[in-house]
């Protein structure tokens, strides 16, 4: 297996670190910024990692080095090695919304650059290190580059897919909305819930399981099969019911996320054989809603 060194040593950094040393990668050297992450992990590594800074290096001997810095450092951090790397190595950045192009300035001789991306959230390096199994990686770069990237993923039990460099931005946002934005939006619906008087921690416990069983659907099922609710069954009266609950602070923000999420719920239902003349009815009734509400 090749050796690896990893520049910028967060969450994902870390995590890859534990992991790829799991698979039995040789890990060279964990270069930080800020050396909190790296000691923490560094227990869960073999003795002989190193741990500097970037200034400290002055060559990396690796056969890969992967850049887990945030998205802003990759150029700088990728023009910081440029003397540093050896003239065969293979350069993988992890960004989700940049292209291997953000280190163009590194494919000198027969270096080859590319960019390996887990679909996976990483809270934290140590229990993140579990993760990697079993979910995709996106790769795109040179060719070599790639193969190199697939090999790395496959060695953590990963799946890969490949997009066209061009399209990393789009990419990342659709796992954005996929993640984060479940997040926010489980967030929001704990905070609605909260309204009735149930206590954030136990209106999250009651919404966690419904949450689960929804994407449960979503393993078997299309979208539109696994939809459920009353835009599923275009619930005129039930809808208006939600529309006059939304009451306090939040109210605007909640009632503007309904209506926009409610708009895509009647065209999976549409397409799911919902009667038509009700989703029609539906859809020009938040219309008013929305004007009225500027949304």
């Amino acid at each position: 297996m090749p050796s690896i060194s990893i520049v910028g040593i967060g969450r994902v950094g870390g995590a890859l670190a534990i992991a790829l040393s799991r698979s039995g990668f040789a890990i060279d050297i964990l270069i930080h910024r800020d050396p909190s992450t790296a000691r923490a992990i560094q227990p869960h590594l073999s003795p002989n990692v190193k741990l500097a800074t970037l200034d400290a290096v002055d060559r990396l001997a690796s056969d890969v080095v992967l850049i887990t810095t945030t998205d802003p450092d990759i150029r700088s951090t990728a023009l910081g090695l440029a003397d540093k790397i050896r003239p065969n190595a293979t350069i993988l950045h992890t960004s989700g919304s940049l292209s291997s192009e953000v280190l163009a300035d590194l494919r000198t001789g027969d270096r080859r650059i590319g960019s390996l991306h887990p679909l996976v959230s990483i809270s934290d390096p140590i229990t993140g290190a579990d993760k990697f199994a079993g979910v995709y990686f996106c790769v795109e770069g040179d060719a070599e580059a790639v193969t190199t990237a697939r090999s790395i993923a496959e060695a953590l039990g990963g799946r890969t897919f490949s997009i066209a460099p061009e399209h990393k931005a789009l990419y990342h946002a659709a796992a954005v909305t996929s993640a984060g934005h479940i997040v926010a939006l489980i967030d929001l619906a704990i905070s609605m819930l909260a309204e009735t008087g149930v206590d954030r921690d136990t209106a999250k416990e009651v919404l966690l399981p419904l949450v689960r069983s929804t994407v449960s659907n979503l393993e078997t099922q299309s979208p539109a099969e696994a939809l459920t609710g009353s835009f599923a069954r275009a619930d005129e009266a039930a809808i208006e019911r939600h529309l006059k609950s939304f009451k306090g602070p939040l109210a605007d923000r909640v009632r503007a996320v309904y209506l926009l999420l409610g708009e895509h719920s009647l065209d999976l239902a549409e397409s799911n054989g919902v009667d038509p003349a009700a989703v029609e009815r539906i859809r020009e009734s938040i219309s008013i809603a929305k004007r009225k509400s500027g949304c």
